[in-house]
């Protein structure tokens, strides 16, 4: 009765006609929009009991297809800087094409068992969060600067950041570390899950190869400075909505609402990633701390907007910055049953009669 009532609304979705079992897709919304929900929350239960995969982990596995890719097509020295970004173009869609057969994959498995399909999308899920491993690396760098081991805590920093961090004092080092902590629980966490949301396991994997393309292509420098042009704004296009969601949620989760909105709207459009510069001032902001004024890029020291307010963070305040990304996280599945509780009543009005 369900599916008769809905079924305007279901052919209006081609997604669900392939990429979702039928018993899935013709679920009515409610129950639709809950059992995506529960899907989230076991790829977030099994980032938490068992880390990050050690072994056939697509995000690395794709890292090597696209180097591999990047050293054939990328020669700046040899062409002009139109041809060279033309050919990072080419590459950007030679180096997502294994997305379609793992299309067919994800149909074929549609069809063919609603348990197998589930476990598929939850490992592909768990495998893009990386949650338990971000917050290790940035807490790993908090205990060395706890034990006053600079060069350790310059080391583990130079593990999750690309600027220099030789010459890093130990405010420097922290701030750097909560900048890692904000920006990459927007791309790898917040952005994982709303995509996940909103087309399975299918985009997760679009927008973390896409995020992936621009950490290795996206530098402006002499080398990737064109080639890596489409995957940078391709990235950015994919992360829009879900930096801001994130950033809305660290204005939420921290105890400085007011300033965290302030410092997003006045010092965001001053950064150099569009996204990031959202989820970065939003989540200082909400501490009620300051981040890098500065940063080293190949032996090159260059300054920084601002970013947050109040005193500059300390190794003091890294630990804060990862209890505000978990309350975020919270409030993320809080915005998700309001929102699927909204739609829901929307749909009846209009579906149900």
């Amino acid at each position: 009765m369900a599916s008769e009532i809905y079924r305007p609304l279901y052919d209006m979705i081609p997604l669900f006609s392939g990429f979702f079992p039928a018993g899935v897709s013709h679920l009515p919304p409610l129950l639709l929009l809950f059992f995506m929900g529960g899907l989230m929350l076991l790829a977030l239960a099994c980032d938490r009991l068992f880390g990050e995969p050690s072994r056939f982990h697509p995000l690395v596995a794709f890292g090597r297809w696209a180097a591999w890719l990047e050293s054939r097509f990328n020669r700046p020295e040899k062409v002009t800087e139109p041809a060279t970004a033309v050919r990072g173009l080419l590459a950007l869609i030679i180096v997502l094409l294994p997305l379609l057969p793992l299309a067919l994959l994800f149909i074929w498995l549609a069809q063919q068992s609603l348990l197998l399909w589930v476990i598929v999308q939850v490992l592909v899920l768990y495998s893009c969060i990386g949650w338990q491993s971000l917050q290790q690396h940035v807490l790993a760098v908090a205990s060395a600067l706890e034990q006053n081991n600079i060069a350790s805590a310059r080391e583990k920093l130079g593990w999750i950041v690309s600027r220099d961090t030789a010459q890093l004092s130990a405010d420097e080092i922290a701030q750097a570390d909560i900048e890692s902590l904000l920006e990459n629980s927007s791309d790898a966490l917040f952005a994982s899950l709303f995509w996940f949301a909103l087309g399975g396991a299918l985009p997760v994997l679009l927008h973390r190869w896409v995020n992936t393309l621009d950490a290795m292509w996206g530098y402006r420098n002499p080398r990737f400075n064109y080639f890596g042009r489409a995957a940078a704004r391709l990235d950015d296009v994919l992360a829009y909505w879900p930096a801001r969601i994130t950033a809305l949620c660290f204005i939420l989760a921290g105890p400085n609402r007011k300033d965290a909105w302030r410092c997003w709207r006045t010092q965001a459009k001053h950064c150099a990633s569009p996204n990031g510069g959202a989820v970065m001032t939003a989540g200082a902001g909400a501490l009620n701390i300051r981040l890098s004024e500065r940063a080293c890029y190949h032996g090159e020291w260059k300054n920084k907007p601002p970013m947050g307010c109040g005193i500059a963070a300390k190794p003091q305040h890294i630990v804060p910055a990862v209890k505000l990304v978990k309350r975020s996280l919270s409030l993320f599945f809080l915005f998700w049953l309001f929102v699927t509780l909204l739609l829901n009543a929307i749909i009846q009005m209009v579906f149900g009669g």
